[in-house]
C-alpha cells in the first residue's frame, strides 16, 4: 500500500504497516481471481480498498493492460465502476464502494432486476471507440465491431485444447464433451446466427461487460442525494468486458439468474430458476427505457450520462408503444444469442481447471492425495456445453 501509494493509505507510516494491523476479509464467489478487502481499524479515516489477486490461468482468458485501460475510461469519463489505486504484477489495488454484493436471490427481485436493465442499458451506451482507442474512421463502422463471444471463443479454444491433452483429465470428460463435435457445432451455430441477423435485424454491437453474475453487481449502502434509485446498483469486474452484441450481454445475465455459486453445486446450472417471459419483459423495459438508438436520440454509443455521473438531460427516454416493440425485438434476439454464452463460458471452464489439474498430477506424482478444488471448472464447463446442445437444438440446428 505504501509503495502504490494509495490515497489515504501513504499517510500510514512503514512502520505501522504490518499485518496484524489490518483487517483482511476474503470475498467469496470470485471465479476468476481471489478478492480481498483490507481496512485499518485503528484509523477510520484510512479507506477500505479491495485486493484483487489475479488467478493463475488468466493470462491465457485476459489481456490486462487492457482491462486496466478500459477501467480507466470507465471511471474517470463515464463514473462507471471502480478506481484503480495501483498495480504489481500478480493484481492490483481497488476503489471500494460501501455496498453489498447482490445474491442470487436479489436478481430475482423485480425492483433491483429493473435497477439493473437500467444500469446495463447505460453502459451499452458508452461509447465505444473511447474504450477501443479507435479512429474516427474505425467508428463509421461501429456497428462491424468483432463481438466477443465470437473472439473469445476462438481465442481460447487453443489454450482448452491444451488442457484437455494433460494426462489428469480423465477419458470419460474428453467422451462427454467431445470437444471436436463442439466446435463443428460452434461454427454451424455462427453461420446460422449472421443468417438470422441479415434476416431479421442485427443486435446493436455495444461496450458489453459480458459477466454480469450476482457477485459482479453490488448495491450501494448510500445514494448520493439526487441520483435516480437505479444508481444504487454498482457493476465491478471488467476482465470480460468488450464489444459485443447487446443481446448476448442480456441472455448472459439472464443465465446467471441460474446460478448459484454459494450452494451445495456451485458449478451447475438451474434451468428450472431462467427468468419467466414476465421477469425477462420486466427486465427489458427497463433496458429499453434507458436505451439510446434505436429509439432515443442520440448518436448510438454515446453516453448516458455526464461527467460527474448524472443522467444526461438530453436524454429522451422511448414512448410506451416503442418500447413494448423493442422488448419483443429483444426477446427474439436473446433467444437466438442464448447458446453463445453458454459457447464461451464452457470453453472459460476448460482453460481455468488447468492449475488444478496440475496440482492434481504433482499430488499424485508424490504419493499424495489431491485436494478438491474450490469450484469443479470441468463440471462446470461440462454444464454448459451440455446447455449450448441443448439451446441450439431448440433453434432447429
Amino acid at each position: 500500500m505504501f509503495a502504490l501509494r494509495v490515497p489515504s493509505w501513504s499517510s500510514i507510516s512503514e512502520d505501522y504497516l504490518v499485518p496484524e494491523n489490518l483487517k483482511i476479509f476474503k470475498v467469496s464467489g470470485s471465479l476468476t481471481n481471489a478478492v480481498f478487502f483490507i481496512s485499518y481499524p485503528a484509523i477510520p479515516s484510512i479507506k477500505t480498498v479491495l485486493l484483487r489477486i489475479y488467478g493463475p490461468a488468466s493470462s491465457s482468458l485476459i489481456s490486462r493492460p487492457r482491462e486496466l485501460h478500459t477501467l480507466h475510461v470507465l471511471s474517470s469519463q463515464y463514473r462507471i465502476g471502480p478506481r484503480v489505486h495501483g498495480t504489481f504484477e500478480n493484481g492490483r489495488v481497488e476503489e471500494y464502494f460501501e455496498s453489498d454484493a447482490l445474491t442470487s436471490e436479489d436478481l430475482r427481485d423485480p425492483t433491483i432486476s429493473r435497477w439493473i436493465g437500467a444500469r446495463m442499458a447505460e453502459l451499452h451506451c458508452v461509447d465505444i471507440g473511447a474504450i477501443e482507442d479507435a479512429s474516427s474512421t474505425d467508428l463509421e463502422a461501429k456497428s462491424q465491431w468483432d463481438v466477443a463471444a465470437k473472439d473469445n471463443v476462438r481465442l481460447w479454444l487453443k489454450a482448452a485444447m491444451d488442457v484437455l491433452l494433460l494426462p489428469s483429465v480423465s477419458d470419460e470428460f474428453k467422451q462427454a464433451v467431445q470437444i471436436e463435435q463442439f466446435v463443428k457445432d460452434w461454427e454451424r451455430y455462427m453461420v446460422w446466427l449472421s443468417d438470422w441477423e441479415q434476416k431479421h435485424g442485427h443486435s446493436k454491437r455495444v461496450f458489453a461487460h459480458n459477466d454480469t453474475q450476482y457477485g459482479n453487481l453490488l448495491r450501494l449502502r448510500k445514494l448520493k442525494e439526487g441520483l435516480p434509485e437505479h444508481r444504487q446498483i454498482i457493476v465491478v469486474d471488467f476482465e470480460y468486458a468488450s464489444p459485443n452484441s447487446a443481446a448476448f450481454d442480456i441472455a448472459n445475465h439472464f443465465q446467471e439468474w441460474t446460478a448459484n455459486y454459494h450452494g451445495p453445486t456451485p458449478h451447475l446450472l438451474e434451468p428450472s430458476r431462467y427468468p419467466s417471459l414476465e421477469e425477462r419483459t420486466n427486465f427489458c423495459r427497463a433496458y429499453v427505457s434507458h436505451t439510446f438508438p434505436p429509439l432515443g436520440t442520440v448518436e448510438a454509443g454515446s453516453s448516458a450520462m455526464n461527467s460527474d455521473g448524472a443522467e444526461s438531460s438530453s436524454q429522451k427516454f422511448v414512448h410506451g408503444t416503442d418500447v413494448e416493440n423493442e422488448v419483443r425485438r429483444l426477446e427474439s434476439q436473446v433467444r437466438v444469442w442464448s447458446p453463445a454464452t453458454h459457447a464461451m463460458w464452457a470453453v472459460w471452464g476448460i482453460v481455468q481447471a488447468r492449475e488444478d489439474l496440475e496440482q492434481a498430477a504433482r499430488a499424485r506424482a508424490e504419493g499424495g492425495r489431491p485436494d478438491d478444488p474450490e469450484f469443479d471448472y470441468l463440471g462446470y464447463a461440462r454444464c454448459r456445453l451440455q446447455s449450448f446442445e441443448r439451446e441450439i437444438r431448440a433453434l432447429g440446428l
